[in-house]
């Protein structure tokens, strides 16, 4: 039985962040996730991915933030329960919770924070009839290192922010980029529709809209697609990829069946308070809850494990008063001069 403050389902920059957080006001964290290391989507499906909206990093790969958020969580020695899914949990009868993975690994604590983001997610195919049979052959849902695209021509699809990012990176990388979009109105960042539109004015993107790849050719690798404009002019293109970017289609997988609040396959939360369930001591934090107003960015991640940490050591020592003191008053051991050994994190990878 591995026991901490709080049990912490997710591995991803909020369940990363909570750990410092925690670490603040002395609690120890144990974070479970399905993925064989820590980082969630930043690390297995877009680490060379650049993000704009962490303060202080007027830009950050997605990789690096990873690597960032876990140095600074060093000094808190977190263990980790990686490669294992969040299976079962039940109530004890001093009030903690024991959550047991797909493995058997038994886990207690008296605080539980699901901080799962979209949980587990499959990519959103186009109803292209041999999609499959391109799959890793030139057809690519995911990017996640940018280089295999080097000099190559490249073919996005999507309209959303993951499209846009992608199209305006990969002008550095590829020998050509076209973006395809069923509309002309894109429903991403507006500097990145910009940003967008100044490269097809300088040539740099091939933008074709409103548009859809309707075929692919190819023997044993995307050759070209066959894209319809207009719904009637049909357009060949040579490519040597093709990536459709049309977001993922979440599932929560066994947390669903915890007996907890779901809306839209998210988590409802209390945002009034402190994130948490309709069950006392378990909350929800990051993109895997819902509330009004919720956005599911990765600042508003950092911000609702602040006051969830704030809530969790009142739940754990209900007769101790906390009170806050700023980092830069009282530092955090490890980083303001005192010495510390390395971390000894209890760590199960996958077998």
């Amino acid at each position: 039985m591995i026991k901490t403050d709080i049990l912490i389902i997710g591995a991803g920059p909020t369940g990363l962040f909570t750990v410092f957080e925690a670490g603040l006001l002395k609690l120890k964290c144990h974070l479970i996730d399905a993925l064989p290391q820590p980082g969630g989507q930043c690390s297995e499906i877009y680490p060379k991915k650049p993000i704009y909206d962490i303060p202080a990093y007027p830009e950050i790969l997605a990789g690096n933030l990873t690597d960032r958020l876990m140095e600074q969580i060093k000094p808190f020695e977190p263990g980790f329960t990686l490669g294992e899914r969040a299976e079962t949990i039940e109530k004890t009868s001093d009030k903690s919770f024991i959550v047991t993975t797909n493995k058997g690994t038994k886990h207690q604590a008296p605080v539980v924070a699901i901080a799962g983001g979209l949980g587990s997610f499959e990519p959103r195919k186009p109803p292209i009839p041999n999609i499959t049979n391109f799959e890793d052959k030139g057809v690519e849902y995911i990017i996640r290192d940018p280089e295999i695209y080097r000099d190559k021509k490249v073919v996005i699809a999507g309209g959303g922010d993951s499209a846009l990012d992608w199209a305006i990176f990969l002008t550095d990388v590829a020998s050509k980029v076209t973006l395809v979009h069923r509309r002309n109105e894109f429903r991403g960042a507006l500097d990145s529709v910009d940003r967008v539109q100044e490269l097809k004015n300088s040539g740099r993107i091939t933008l074709i809209t409103p548009a859809e790849v309707k075929e692919i050719h190819g023997e044993n690798h995307v050759d070209a697609v066959t894209i319809i404009q207009n719904k009637t002019e049909k357009i060949t293109l040579q490519t040597d990829h093709f990536i459709p970017l049309f977001g993922l289609s979440p599932k929560l997988g066994p947390i669903a069946n915890w007996g907890l609040e779901i809306e839209k396959n998210a988590i409802k939360v209390n945002n009034a308070l402190d994130y948490q369930t309709n069950i006392p001591g378990i909350y929800a934090i990051g993109d895997v809850n819902t509330y009004p107003g919720k956005l599911k960015l990765i600042l508003c991640g950092f911000h609702e494990a602040t006051l969830m940490c704030q809530s969790a050591y009142q739940r754990i020592f209900p007769n101790k008063r906390y009170v806050m003191k700023y980092t830069t008053v009282g530092g955090v051991e490890g980083f303001d001069g005192t010495k510390k050994e390395a971390p000894k994190a209890v760590v199960r990878k996958i077998e």
